[in-house]
């Protein structure tokens, strides 16, 4: 049997506010004509309240921190004037974001297209949607080239036989709370696509509901093609989730750590969890220890917990409401059992 792995640079996100078939209409309408008006994630502004510190700290919001590189952007010569640096030593600016936005002038890289505007609202719309235009614009072309490869298993014979699998290493803020890349536990980047094709064993439109982690994906090709699958190697085959029977023991927690404390580029702070099929558990370690990409620490500690079913936005954190505190002891016994099973060090006890 055949196995075919596309892997997208970013995700279809967890909270998705259109349907497919929208999207799809969207997008080509975004390749045909620029003129079309992308849409607007819900939360694209955010205040940060009721959440830890790290989220009103990272450098990935929009309509400060985006590059001109990121948007196809000139950048000027110059010094602070054009644009923050990325971090010391960058030759890389920001695009500024200032209060009095008459005097600037942003241009197309490609064409030399001028962009003015008439106040910030305006500059941040645009980059709103030269980012997300730009954005999907990209994946429309991995959606065609992976339309090819699909075309041409069929056209061959050959689909009946053939695994494909399409999948991402991770999520990705598309404006949601005003963020753009990735690196947190929430929602956005946390969730990750996963779609598999193989007439022989997976039915057609069928949907799994069960908790996967990317973990899982190595022994999952490894059952498919045959072969044992390590006893050192994390995670579970989904072969007879793909197949509609989950095991009973199947686990239903999915574990994140992020490390990079305060990296120079999103200044993202470190912190691991775990979600279940309702709850999120996030502490915030807020420490780099001294590991290549990260920066000093001692930042105040933190928990959250996102009641992820009333608060798909994880816009409240309800770690000390005390109707959530017998969930809290729940999630942290778990958060500790699976730390434990993989051999990750807590730093939370």
């Amino acid at each position: 049997m055949a196995i075919t792995i596309v892997a997208t640079a970013g995700a279809a996100n967890a909270n998705s506010y259109i349907s497919l078939t929208e999207a799809n209409e969207l997008i080509e309408g975004l390749v045909a004509d620029d003129d079309v008006i992308a849409w607007e994630a819900g939360s694209t502004s955010d205040d940060y309240r009721n959440r830890a510190r790290a989220a009103k700290e990272a450098k990935m919001r929009i309509k400060d921190d985006m590059k001109y590189s990121d948007l196809g952007l000139v950048q000027p010569e110059g010094g602070s004037e054009v644009g923050e640096r990325t971090r010391i030593g960058s030759t890389n600016r920001k695009i500024p974001n200032p209060s009095d936005v008459s005097g600037l002038r942003l241009i197309d890289k490609e064409n030399g297209e001028v962009f003015t505007f008439k106040n910030r609202e305006e500059l941040s719309h645009f980059k709103y949607q030269r980012y997300l235009k730009r954005y999907l614009r990209t994946i429309h072309s991995i959606d065609e080239s992976v339309g090819n490869i699909l075309d041409y298993l069929d056209d061959t014979g050959l689909a009946e036989n053939t695994l494909v699998i399409y999948t991402s290493d991770q999520g990705f803020f598309l404006g949601e709370h005003g963020w753009y890349d990735k690196r947190f536990m929430y929602e956005e980047s946390f969730q990750m696509p996963f779609l598999a094709r193989y007439p022989a064993e997976i039915p057609l439109g069928s949907v799994c509901e069960n908790v996967c982690c990317n973990v899982d994906f190595a022994p999952t090709f490894l059952d498919f093609a045959g072969l044992s699958i390590p006893s050192y190697m994390q995670g579970n085959s989904l072969r007879p989730l793909l197949r509609g029977n989950a095991p009973e023991n199947w686990s239903e927690i999915a574990y994140h750590r992020y490390w990079m404390h305060r990296d120079p580029d999103h200044n993202a702070y470190s912190h691991y969890g775990i979600r279940n099929q309702r709850y999120k558990l996030i502490y915030w370690y807020n420490e780099g220890y001294e590991l290549p990409g990260t920066n000093h620490g001692g930042e105040d500690r933190e928990w959250e917990l996102f009641d992820c079913e009333k608060d798909p936005l994880e816009l409240f954190n309800c770690y000390a409401q005390p109707e959530y505190q017998a969930v809290v002891r729940t999630m942290k016994v778990e958060l500790e059992k699976k730390m434990m099973e993989i051999g990750d060090e807590p730093e939370h006890l």
